[in-house]
C-alpha cells in the first residue's frame, strides 16, 4: 500500500525553535545567493583574464567526474556486498593516501613537500587503526547490511540525482577557484576559503537533507506498515525540516572533530603523567558533553518527529544513554567507514587531478591536488 502524505507522530515546533529555523533556513539560502554571485563574477573574470586560469579547469573537472563515478561505486558497493564495500575502503584508503603523498613529493615545491608529508603520516595511522579494527569488520559488515537492507523504494533513483547535483555544483565550484586564483593579493586566499567551507556546508546539506528523507520513508514502514513515497519525504524534508539540517551540517562536523580528537588524545595520554591524563580527561568530558547537543543520529528524529536538531540530538544521545549504547556506539565502525570512503575518494580525485597538473601546469600541482581531494571527499562521504 502507498500513501503520499500518511499521519506520523510529528511535533509542532514552538515559536523560538520554528524562528531558529526559519533563520538557519534564510541564512543558508542567502549564504547559496552569494555564493553563485561570487563564482559567477569570478568565472567571468577568468573569461577575460590574460592569465587564462581556465586552463587549470581540465584538471579539476576530470577529478570531479572520477569522485562523481567513485561515489555511485561506494553506494552500490555498499547497497549489495556491504562487507565488501567496508573492506575496501579501509584497505584502499591508506594506500590511496600514500600514493597521493607520493605524487606531492614528486612536485618538489616546499609546499608540496608538507603537505606530502601529512600525506604519508595519516597513511601510517590508517593503516595502523585499520589493522587495529579488523576483527570487527564482520561485525560492522552485519550491521551494515542490516542498515541497508531493505533500502527505501526509489533510493537509487534519488542518490543519482544526489550525485548528478553535486557533481554539477562541484563543477561550477571548479571554475570558480580557477577564476580565484587569478584575483592577486590577500584576496586570492580570502576567495578560496569562502568558497572551500561553502562547498562543506552545502555538500553536508545535501547529504543530511537525504538522510533525514530516507528516515522518514523507513520510519514509516516500520512503524506503521506504510511505503511512503522517497519522493514526498525529499521534498517534506526541504520545506520541513532544511532549517534544522542547516544547523546539524554545521554542528555534527565540528563537535564530531572535538570528539574524535578527545578521544585520540585520551588514548595517547596514558596514565603515567598526572597532569597530561587530568587535561585529556577533562577534555574528553566536555567533548562528551557537546556531542549530546549535535551528533548524526540526531537527523533520525528530525526526519520522524521534524524536532529541532538540538532537541533530536539530545533526545536521542540520552535514549542511547538510557539503555547503555554509549560504549556501543564508540566502538562503531560506520563512522569510520563513511570517513574513509570519503578519503579513498579523495585519493582517486586528488590522483587523476595532480598527475594531470604535474604534467601540463606543474607550479599548480599541489593546490589542484588538494582541491580535488576536497571536492572528492565531499562527494562520497556525503553519499
Amino acid at each position: 500500500m502507498q500513501v503520499q502524505e500518511p499521519n506520523s507522530p510529528r511535533f509542532s515546533p514552538p515559536p523560538t525553535s520554528l524562528f531558529l529555523r526559519n533563520l538557519s533556513r534564510n541564512l543558508f539560502y542567502l549564504h547559496f545567493s552569494l555564493i553563485t554571485i561570487l563564482l559567477t563574477a569570478l568565472t567571468i573574470r577568468s573569461l577575460i583574464s590574460a592569465h587564462h586560469p581556465l586552463s587549470l579547469s581540465p584538471p579539476l573537472l576530470a577529478s570531479i567526474a572520477c569522485s562523481a563515478t567513485t561515489a555511485l561505486l561506494f553506494h552500490f558497493l555498499t547497497l549489495h556486498k556491504p562487507s565488501r564495500a567496508l573492506r575496501a575502503a579501509f584497505w584502499l584508503s591508506p594506500l590511496l593516501t600514500c600514493a597521493v603523498g607520493i605524487l606531492l613529493v614528486s612536485v618538489g615545491s616546499a609546499a608540496s613537500l608538507a603537505v606530502a608529508t601529512t600525506a604519508l603520516v595519516s597513511a601510517v595511522a590508517q593503516s595502523l587503526y585499520s589493522c587495529w579494527v579488523s576483527t570487527r569488520f564482520d561485525h560492522a559488515a552485519r550491521v551494515l547490511s542490516a542498515a541497508m537492507s531493505p533500502p527505501p523504494t526509489k533510493t537509487a533513483a534519488l542518490v543519482v540525482l544526489t550525485v548528478a547535483a553535486c557533481t554539477v555544483y562541484s563543477g561550477f565550484v571548479a571554475v570558480g577557484i580557477c577564476g580565484a586564483t587569478v584575483a592577486g593579493g590577500g584576496l586570492e586566499a580570502v576567495f578560496l576559503l569562502v568558497i572551500l567551507v561553502s562547498l562543506a556546508w552545502t555538500m553536508h546539506v545535501i547529504k543530511n537533507v537525504v538522510q533525514v528523507a530516507e528516515s522518514r520513508v523507513k520510519y514509516m514502514s516500520f512503524a506503521c506498515g506504510m511505503d511512503l513515497e522517497t519522493s514526498v519525504a525529499f521534498l517534506d524534508a526541504i520545506k520541513d525540516s532544511l532549517g534544522s539540517v542547516c544547523v546539524g551540517s554545521v554542528l555534527v562536523p565540528v563537535l564530531g572533530l572535538v570528539r574524535g580528537s578527545a578521544r585520540a588524545i585520551r588514548s595517547v595520554s596514558g596514565d603515567t603523567d598526572e597532569f597530561m591524563f587530568s587535561c585529556a580527561n577533562c577534555y574528553s568530558g566536555v567533548a562528551s558533553r557537546l556531542i549530546t547537543y549535535g551528533n548524526r543520529w540526531g537527523f533520525v528524529h528530525v526526519g520522524v518527529y521534524n524536532k529541532g536538531f538540538v532537541q533530536a540530538s539530545t533526545d536521542t544521545w540520552e535514549m542511547f544513554r538510557r539503555v547503555g549504547l554509549e560504549p556501543v556506539i564508540d566502538s562503531d565502525l560506520t563512522s569510520s567507514f563513511c570517513f574513509l570512503c570519503g578519503v579513498a575518494s579523495g585519493g582517486v580525485s586528488a590522483l587523476v587531478g595532480g598527475s594531470w597538473a604535474l604534467a601540463v601546469h606543474n607550479g599548480y600541482a599541489t593546490a589542484i591536488s588538494i582541491y580535488a581531494f576536497l571536492i572528492g571527499y565531499f562527494m562520497v562521504g556525503n553519499e
